[in-house]
């Protein structure tokens, strides 16, 4: 071929070239552009939450989300640390099947922090404290939020179980949280969720670490989870006879309207608490918390009596 010939060619062949290098440039580009391009979903839940309770005051940022929790973040908290989205999500709709739902919105928010605060805490729909929102508000430090099975399992399951005992059948408030404060209720409802959602090795774990467990109300030395709630749940019902418990102080006990439900009135006395949770089991309990508690409650005042008005009071509930 003469020099002038490939010259031509050169001269045809090299601006094709060039046109086809910029065509393809080109289309990588905009099929990058295209793939970065995400839509958000229109019912997905704030990506920034901010914190408006107790000291509480962070920017969150929302890490994850399905239909039943979503998952918020503060600046401190390891992004790597996954496993409460499988985890919460169990336990949130374990409680929330068994114990009859907690108001319109289906998903629990779940806000965790990485040493930033410490302890944990619930939040109610059916008050402002935040913002009307079921919530588990959990401080865990820096590096023990990878434990999937130990403390950082068992605190965010106890804020559940808060939730649960609190606005329960669409009433605020724990009639008897003063009498079983902030765990003793906790103690047979995580063991119930850990057995339910077939975690034998947890549940028996944790099983016989409440059975050692003793406190110094009603009276000292007092077993809560093996002599009282534990004898409860085995003979009458499991899960059944725990969620018998809030329908019947849902059904029974004095309440008043607030927004978008209603609240409990007063607390339990001790009598009226051993009434209810007869009436959840089917059979008078009273000699079983006899040998539990002894005849008095916290106060020193005898619960018989109680539990005789308690009777008449609430005669509707039968055993």
């Amino acid at each position: 071929m003469s020099k002038n010939n490939i010259h031509r060619l050169c001269v045809i062949i090299i601006p094709l070239l060039l046109c086809l290098a910029c065509k393809e440039a080109k289309e990588t580009i905009i099929e990058h552009e295209e793939e970065t391009i995400v839509e958000e979903d229109p019912n997905a839940p704030p990506r920034l939450w901010r914190e408006k309770w107790h000291e509480h005051e962070l920017l969150l940022t929302r890490q994850y989300y399905n239909d039943s929790i979503v998952i918020y973040h503060d600046d401190d908290m390891d992004p790597t640390v996954t496993w409460p989205r499988r985890i919460l999500t169990q336990i949130w709709n374990y409680s929330w099947k068994h114990y009859g739902g907690f108001g319109p919105d289906p998903r629990l928010r779940v806000v965790l922090h990485g040493g930033t605060y410490g302890g944990g805490h619930p939040g109610y729909y059916l008050s402002n404290k935040h913002e009307y929102f079921n919530v588990i508000d959990v401080g865990w430090h820096a590096t023990n939020g990878e434990d999937s099975i130990g403390e950082p399992l068992d605190i965010t399951a106890h804020e559940i179980g808060h939730i649960v005992e609190s606005v329960s059948y669409n009433t605020l408030n724990s009639p008897a949280f003063s009498i079983w404060g902030d765990s003793k209720w906790m103690e047979i409802y995580q063991y119930d969720v850990y057995k339910g959602l077939g975690w034998t090795e947890k549940a028996a774990s944790w099983h016989n670490r409440m059975m050692t467990i003793k406190e110094d109300f009603p009276r000292a030395n007092t077993y809560w989870y093996r002599d009282w709630f534990f004898p409860i749940y085995d003979r009458y019902g499991g899960v059944t006879v725990l969620n018998n418990f809030f329908k019947l102080l849902s059904e029974h006990f004095p309440t008043t309207s607030i927004p978008n439900g209603r609240k409990y009135i007063r607390d339990l006395n001790f009598g009226e608490f051993i009434h209810f949770w007869s009436g959840a089991a089917g059979e008078d309990l009273s000699e079983l918390a006899a040998a539990a508690f002894g005849d008095k409650d916290r106060y020193g005042n005898l619960w018989m009596p109680q539990l005789q008005q308690a009777q008449k009071d609430f005669s509707a509930i039968s055993y």
